[in-house]
């Protein structure tokens, strides 16, 4: 994520009723050390449930509410809750039937001042030890919304985050998208981990160590976040490994040596995963929604 804020998720945006995109498997394989070895599967959530059936509440818990962060719009509901202007039967996470997890946006009025609640959506996580994580190869099957303000994401945090708040916790992005406006585009995504002591001592935001991803005209799953794609990393000590679609297809590597001067390498502790969907406002990365945002 851009800056300082609490943890994030993903993958439909709609206006109406209508569902556009859609969320896949997450799963964690251990253990980790190169994508040439063999893998063993140690936890996955394939999402298979009939259709409206609850998510795993083993797996998952909900950030709920305006979390003040990235100056964002939406806010964030679980499903089933009716606490305005979250409504029940019209949940921001459901199982869709058909094998996927489904986060939708869903427009609620057009003020694009952040923090103002003018959407809601979804935030999933495995923190307070539903499921945490150290090492392995880690990875989502993942269909992206396309539209101005839209702000999907697939990350990690520390899971001492309530004890030394972000960034010194450590973050890891495996993907995020926003619109050609904030540099990325419906054809390229970023990974980028952050760390450091505080907000304004860090390698983190805007300083974050990080690189983009475009995908190629001939990219067999189709070149475009809309596809379903898989973005994961192999993460092992002192070192994290970036790559798309297949554990040999790294793009990025960030290494203990990467970290400025003055800083640690905060990623050799658990770290729980976040799934979400934000909205961005006026001044956020993805900028505000408009009218042709789904």
């Amino acid at each position: 994520m851009e800056s300082a804020h609490s943890p994030r998720s993903f993958l439909s945006a709609r206006g109406t009723r209508r569902t556009l995109r859609a969320l896949g498997l997450v799963c964690l394989l251990f253990p980790a050390a190169c994508a040439a070895q063999s893998w063993t599967l140690a936890w996955s959530d394939e999402f298979d449930g009939a259709a409206g059936s609850p998510i795993n509440s083993s797996n998952w818990q909900y950030d709920t509410g305006i979390l003040n962060v990235n100056n964002e719009v939406e806010y964030y509901c679980a499903p089933g809750s009716s606490t305005p202007p979250c409504v029940s039967a019209a949940p921001n996470a459901y199982i869709d039937g058909n094998g996927h997890l489904v986060i939708q946006a869903i427009k609620i009025n057009s003020s694009v001042t952040p923090y103002s609640g003018s959407w809601t959506s979804a935030r999933l996580n495995t923190g307070k030890n539903l499921r945490n994580f150290q090492f392995g190869r880690l990875e989502s099957s993942i269909s992206l919304p396309v539209g101005a303000g839209l702000w999907p994401a697939f990350w990690a945090l520390g899971n001492n985050i309530g004890g030394v708040g972000w960034p010194a916790s450590g973050e890891m992005d495996f993907m995020e998208n926003v619109p050609v406006s904030g540099g990325l585009g419906p054809n390229a995504f970023r990974s980028t981990i952050h760390g450091g002591n505080s907000s304004s001592s860090c390698y983190c935001g805007e300083n974050g160590l990080g690189q983009s991803y475009t995908f190629p005209i001939n990219d067999h799953s189709g070149p475009s976040v809309t596809a379903f794609h898989s973005y994961g990393a192999i993460w092992s000590t002192n070192m994290v490994q970036f790559y798309v679609d297949d554990p040999s297809n790294v793009f990025f590597v960030r290494t203990v040596n990467d970290v400025p001067a003055g800083f640690t390498w905060d990623f050799n502790r658990p770290f729980f995963l976040l799934l979400n969907l934000a909205v961005g406002g006026t001044g956020s990365w993805p900028g505000p929604a408009d009218g042709n945002t789904p």
